[in-house]
């Protein structure tokens, strides 16, 4: 990209001319037909992929208004497919059999492994036929507690060739949590491992999964089987190894103890050894489910996020295919972990309906060293790579040189997801990751949409750090106020969205009223993405957080992002989380959490400072009541900065409420402890 002033990066020539959208006019051109014409765009799209049986009825129907009667969202009524048939065999007939699919990468440097189409294939099968013998038919769910090896791609791609409904836990969860889960997709089958190493720390998943399990005993809920991949302990038992081209080696691991209940748990590979590598796709309708994925559950019960699937094919592999400009050939990595929906539609199903060659990666972005990712990038050649602004900041917090040390000359385009990225991020992430010479991606979605919402297009998309800039094809976006108006041009309000898109939430899994409550109800007529945005006068859209995250002041409504982004402008400062606090004559204020570089002093004339800094980014009315130092924030075990719990302690309020889903728990009492001592008590 190359800086025209004004902020605005314009895509460099040796990208745009390569590019599968070339132009802002063809972006535009591409975009007005499907807004207005979803039929033929998507139609046109649905011919690169295999069907049994075409689409006989509508192509897309759908009810948005509470008041016209119930929600729903239908897709390619009549069209019958299967989604891991068009991952695998479909690519197969390509002529990609040989081609990687995956590139394993190990938690320790070294320990790394391959698996090309063909092998995945062979071994999906037998993953199908064993949960076939295990009584898992179409509809069944099958929960996955596992971490980011080849085999959860494996079992993930089985599910979904049999019909059965996979329900995916991250690997970071506790017990509880995955417990609930497990409880309330009514998963009869669980697949784990017995445990992972992330960085130095040991889990034990096998451990973690009995307590689970015994949980939804005394529920009274039973899991009939819990199949077990060894993925650190030696082999022993015939089957149980699998030491081959494709299968990483065994970690020996003279920590790791494992349980066994031999009436319910199975080695993966004992099983697998005995299975057929044949197994023909079972043909599911468009609108029969894939997958459902539960939210965070940060505030109150988790969300069972079901998604379907013609749609959601369609829209995983399109928006893969246009906004990380795939190529054939190419090597993709995203660094998500596959738990969480980044991970199913950007590691899983968009690059494979792709026929790419992908990066798994285990490990963490700073372990041994804060050079690994770009170690990484450079072994594989990696030219299209996505990761979260947080890992960015964390990278930030150790300069330059471990980035320097590393080539990354394979790089092309870099892409962001999980938050808005702050401006200073954004073009560290171009400046020094790049080298000014690749195309930013900011984008901006949910695991409710399944995909990509805003994002730039790599060669068509003239970029703005801090702005995921455009809608994506088939979305129309609007922006409303508290009324649920539309507003126009230039304005700050509610993001909605107008109309469907393939790959859209169906409904919230065994509870449409809360599907329809949650995302209908505030503004009949829209889905309303729960998330605050500002439209420039160039029709760029800034997200402003989550609408619970953002403030009034005597007023004003402010952005906590906005905020945030204003101290993260200054060189002492790494990170930054801005939550309300009430005041009597202002209603609400501003308070700050503030993490520090290493080697930087929190005192007073940092806090002075960092206050001149929001007033000359923002104004009077945005200066920070309150400016807290925070070596550490609370986050999720997916990185996200739990405000709910910043909130809580700003007020000195030491009934957190679920913390299950924190990743460190330990940041809390430091952070209560370093309050400001001219904070006003709260009493609530």
């Amino acid at each position: 990209m190359a800086d025209k002033g004004e902020g605005v990066y314009v895509p460099p020539d040796h990208i745009r001319e390569n590019s599968h959208v070339s132009s802002i006019e063809q972006y535009h051109k591409m975009y007005k037909e499907s807004v207005e014409n979803p039929e033929a765009f998507w139609g046109k799209i649905a011919h690169d992929f295999y069907w049994k049986t075409q689409c006989t009825g509508k192509f897309w129907e759908y009810n948005y208004d509470v008041r016209q009667g119930d929600i729903f969202i239908k897709w390619m009524e009549g069209a019958t497919t299967n989604v891991c048939y068009n991952c695998l065999d479909h690519n197969i007939d390509k002529g990609l059999g040989d081609s990687v699919a995956f590139y394993w990468e190990g938690n320790y440097p070294g320990d790394a492994s391959q698996i090309t189409y063909n092998q995945l294939l062979k071994e999906v099968c037998k993953c199908a036929n064993v949960l076939i013998n295990k009584g898992v038919k179409k509809g069944d769910r099958v929960a996955i507690y596992m971490p980011m090896i080849v085999e959860l791609v494996v079992a993930m791609l089985a599910c979904a060739r049999i019909g059965a409904v996979h329900s995916i836990v991250f690997g970071g969860f506790s017990a509880d949590s995955l417990a609930g889960r497990i409880l309330d997709s009514k998963s009869s089958v669980l697949i784990t491992a017995d445990g992972v190493y992330r960085g130095e720390k040991l889990l034990n998943l096998k451990e973690i999964s009995d307590t689970a399990i015994q949980e939804c005993l005394e529920a009274g809920f039973t899991v009939s089987s819990c199949i077990v991949v060894r993925h650190l302990g030696e082999s022993r038992e015939p089957g149980a190894g699998g030491d081959t081209e494709h299968h990483p080696p065994k970690r020996p691991c003279i920590k790791l103890q494992t349980n066994w209940h031999n009436d319910r748990d199975c080695w993966w590979h004992d099983l697998m050894a005995d299975a057929s590598d044949q197994f023909e796709p079972v043909w599911l309708d468009a609108e029969d489910p894939l997958f459902m994925l539960y939210t965070s559950g940060s505030t109150g019960k988790p969300k069972g996020v079901l998604h379907t699937q013609a749609g959601y094919m369609l829209y995983a592999a399109t928006t893969t295919k246009y906004v990380f400009d795939y190529k054939p050939g190419e090597v993709y990595w995203c660094t998500a972990d596959i738990g969480w929906i980044t991970g199913h539609s950007y590691i899983t199903y968009g690059p494979m309906l792709n026929g790419a060659t992908s990066v798994i990666f285990e490990g963490m972005p700073i372990w041994p060293d804060a050079g690994r990712m770009w170690e990484i990038v450079d072994k594989y050649k990696v030219s299209k790579f996505y990761t979260a602004p947080t890992a960015i900041r964390t990278l930030m917090k150790f300069g330059e040189d471990y980035v320097k040390k590393h080539s990354r000359k394979s790089l092309k385009v870099l892409g962001t997801v999980g938050e808005p990225i702050n401006p200073e991020a954004w073009l560290w992430y171009y400046n020094v990751i790049g080298d000014k010479r690749c195309c930013i991606v900011d984008t901006y979605w949910q695991t409710e949409t399944g995909g990509h919402v805003l994002t730039p297009l790599p060669g068509a998309t003239p970029a703005k750090p801090g702005s995921a800039t455009l809608p994506f094809f088939g979305q129309v976006p609007a922006v409303v106020n508290e009324n649920g108006e539309e507003l126009d041009g230039p304005c700050e309000g509610y993001l909605v969205l107008k109309q469907p898109w393939p790959g859209q939430m169906r409904t919230v899994y065994g509870d449409h009223q809360r599907f329809e409550r949650t995302y209908f109800q505030k503004f009949p007529g829209y889905y309303c993405t729960g998330d605050g945005c500002t439209r420039d006068k160039d029709g760029y859209y800034w997200i402003t957080g989550r609408t619970d995250d953002m403030m009034n002041v005597s007023g004003h409504l402010l952005s906590t992002a906005e905020i945030e982004s204003a101290l993260i402008e200054h060189s002492a400062v790494a990170e930054a989380a801005v939550v309300a606090y009430p005041h009597s004559i202002k209603g609400e204020c501003v308070y700050c959490f503030v993490t520090l570089k290493e080697g930087k002093m929190f005192n007073d004339a940092l806090v002075g400072e960092l206050k001149v800094k929001v007033r000359q980014k923002i104004g009077p009315i945005a200066v920070p009541e309150y400016i807290q130092n925070a070596p550490g924030l609370p986050k999720t075990r997916s990185g996200k900065i739990m405000r709910r719990v910043l909130r809580k302690i700003a007020k000195n309020q030491q009934d957190l409420g679920d913390v299950s889903t924190m990743a460190d728990s330990s940041v809390v009492e430091v952070l209560f402890q370093n309050r400001p001592k001219n904070v006003q008590g709260w009493v609530e």
